[in-house]
């Protein structure tokens, strides 16, 4: 324990001030060794009056029992899981501290909110980068001073000598006064406290206006939260570790009922042998799913690892597009919407040229505090059958990587999409002929939950396509949200699906010159749009959807053989998620039900109520599910009733009574 001896200069700052070291400089305090003992952490904190204390992960348990010990204290919070200090890990964090503070005081019995209530106990959450000091500061009203630090955080198993820890003594003024300077800007900078209503919420995360961070910014009226620039090694390396983790887990043996895990030669063996039969899996995996990766920052892609010539002769990129609009002319021999149904293939494919782009745009995404959803990772192409779904779909990935893949239906799962998703990069994965059965037990789920990658930081994953027949008969809203979804409703006879060779001709020919001269365009561009995202400015998200379809008709302008024809247009996030585009089908059956069966309705200007009978629950649940909200729908057997103003808007259809209805009724 060292005494008066010590020396503490300041290096790189000023001392008398105690400010931080410049850039370069290091808060360097010199020790003088006086001895080593041995000491319980009682007889380390107790003959103290009041406590300041700055810890990582703590055990909420020895938090109370020290706290107890003085008559006033003070502890910050922070947490080495918070790598970035976004606003969502502040929150994050802050929710769950609390949530840990009251289910450990509960069990601790100890009652923290009426210490804070009785300003005896001040709590703090980090909103900023904590250093890497685990500091406590003693001070007794006999004027004892006494620092511990080192690297104990509060937690019996730090200072119940559990473990190893490196813990330091010094007792007296000077150090008490430098340690408690730095204390107090950290406090005062980058910290938020934590209040007695805070610690009595019963659900944090819904009641985000109560948490530290919100009572600061009340009192401050406005607060700016800078994200941390990541040390991107370590950062990387952290995530390496835990995907190399979940990778490991299903092999390494499960402990035992009382957490123990007894490890043995032969159990490595066995732990090898199963890491290695994996590999195999995953090698086998890699063969035929190709690699396709995007490097926005270094302008390039590789496939399989090998770096793709972005240069592609002008020759070699208007065959292509000539086989492209050969192949969508091809649709103009089905029954059916057949101009729909070509726009609908022109967006799908526009989205699935721009899907390897999607990673890092959610990823940046994240990073900022912007939406996930303008990038969507999934598309679904369902309709009526021999509609040409699955061969469209080989085509495109044909034109992208030069080979054709996809999985069976039977082995979606989400776990099995997971995997393939930590395995296969950039190109989509195709999942062809969905049942409805399949798509409700498995494929709603995984949407869902879209936010595979993000906390990973994972750059390169996959989006995954999904083809199902018209058994597929609604999608729900928060499907559609996050989905690309191509409904066809065209398609040819048996005996035309026959004979028709375009598609053989398409796919033998076409060659990957297209999809290269634009991951070249799109590379520029991407780098801009992921550029913007930083600016905190901003008030509408990168669309990329946009920029792709200006790439891609600028590249079929430059090349087609011809005139465009009138599906190769600019879109933008409009034409794949307005409320009039997701409620396509909807809108189509209401229109042409009101053109046909008008007795299918009733309308009750007086009530501002429309009725449709759909003539079936299937239908109404359809119907349902792609209206928007403002038409404060919902269902009565086979009816789908709705507000009728708002219904007149949504549909453009003046919904009036007929004569000879408005006779029957009087």
């Amino acid at each position: 324990m060292a005494g008066e001896t010590e020396e503490l200069p300041l290096f790189g700052a000023d001392a008398a001030r105690g400010e931080t070291a410049g850039a370069g400089g290091l808060d360097v305090a010199r020790l003088s060794f006086e001895r080593a003992e041995t000491l319980t952490w009682r007889e380390l904190f107790e003959g103290f009056d009041s406590l300041r204390a700055i810890t990582y992960s703590s055990g909420v348990g020895f938090v109370c029992e020290l706290v107890g010990m003085f008559e006033d204290a003070e502890v910050i919070f922070g947490s080495e899981e918070v790598m970035s200090f976004s606003l969502q890990e502040v929150m994050a964090y802050q929710c769950k501290l609390l949530e840990r503070l009251r289910e450990g005081a509960g069990k601790a019995r100890v009652d923290l909110a009426a210490r804070v209530g009785a300003g005896t106990l001040r709590l703090f959450v980090a909103r900023g980068r904590l250093s890497h000091e685990k500091v406590y500061l003693l001070a007794a009203k006999d004027g004892r001073r006494r620092v511990v630090m080192g690297s104990a955080n509060l937690s019996f198993a730090a200072f119940g000598g559990l473990q190893r820890e490196n813990i330091a003594c010094l007792d007296g003024e000077a150090a008490y006064t430098w340690y408690l300077a730095g204390y107090e800007r950290l406090r005062e900078a980058s910290t938020d406290r934590i209040g007695r209503e805070a610690l009595a919420l019963g659900d944090a995360e819904a009641n985000l206006e109560a948490l530290p961070i919100a009572g600061t910014v009340k009192v401050r009226k406005a607060l700016v939260v800078e994200t941390v620039p990541e040390a991107r090694e370590e950062v990387r390396f952290v995530l390496d570790v835990r995907n190399l983790a979940a990778k490991l887990a299903p092999a390494v043996p499960k402990p035992d009922k009382k957490g123990r895990l007894v490890l043995s030669p032969e159990k490595v063996k066995i732990v090898r042998r199963q890491v290695m039969e994996d590999r195999a899996k995953e090698r086998e995996v890699r063969s035929e799913y190709p690699q396709l990766e995007v490097f926005v920052d270094a302008g390039e892609a590789r496939l399989n690892d090998v770096p793709l010539d972005l240069a592609p002769p002008a020759e070699a990129v208007a065959h292509d597009v000539a086989l492209f609009l050969r192949y969508m002319d091809g649709y103009e021999k089905f029954h059916g919407d057949v101009s729909g149904m070509q726009r609908r293939y022109f967006e799908f494919a526009n989205w699935f040229f721009c899907s390897p782009f999607m990673a890092a745009m959610r990823d940046m995404a994240t990073r900022h505090n912007q939406n996930l959803l303008p990038y969507p990772v999934f598309g679904l192409v369902y309709g009526q059958s021999k509609a040409g779904k699955t061969s469209f779909l080989e085509t495109l990935l044909k034109m992208m990587i030069g080979q054709k893949t996809k999985i069976s239906a039977p082995e979606f799962t989400r776990s099995s999409i997971e995997g393939l998703k930590r395995t296969v990069k950039g190109a989509p994965i195709i999942v062809d002929d969905l049942t409805n059965t399949r798509f409700n037990q498995h494929a709603i789920e995984t949407i869902k939950n879209d936010d595979f990658g993000v906390s990973d930081r994972l750059l390169h994953y996959p989006a995954v396509v999904i083809s199902a027949n018209e058994d597929v008969k609604a999608v729900a809203p928060e499907v559609i949200r996050r989905t690309v979804i191509c409904r066809v409703q065209a398609g040819l006879t048996n005996t035309e699906v026959m004979r028709s060779s375009v598609v053989r001709t398409v796919q033998r020919e076409v060659g990957t010159a297209l999809y290269r001269e634009y991951l070249r365009r799109m590379l520029e561009v991407a780098a801009d749009l992921l550029e913007r995202m930083k600016d905190d400015a901003s008030e509408s998200a990168p669309d990329i959807l946009a920029a792709s379809s200006r790439v891609l008709g600028d590249l079929f302008a430059a090349h087609a053989p011809g005139p465009l024809p009138p599906y190769i247009r600019p879109l933008t996030l409009d034409d794949y998620f307005s409320e009039k585009v997701t409620g396509s089908y909807a809108i189509k059956t209401i229109r042409d039900a009101w053109a046909t069966s008008r007795a299918s309705f009733d309308v009750s200007p007086r009530f501002n109520r429309l009725q449709y009978d759909a003539g079936a629950t299937w239908e109404a649940d359809r119907i349902l599910k792609e209206l928007p909200e403002t038409l404060e729908a919902h269902k009565s057997r086979n009816w789908v009733v709705m507000n009728l103003d708002a219904a007149r808007a949504f549909f453009e259809i003046p919904f009036g009574r007929s004569l000879l209805d408005r006779l029957l009724r009087r």
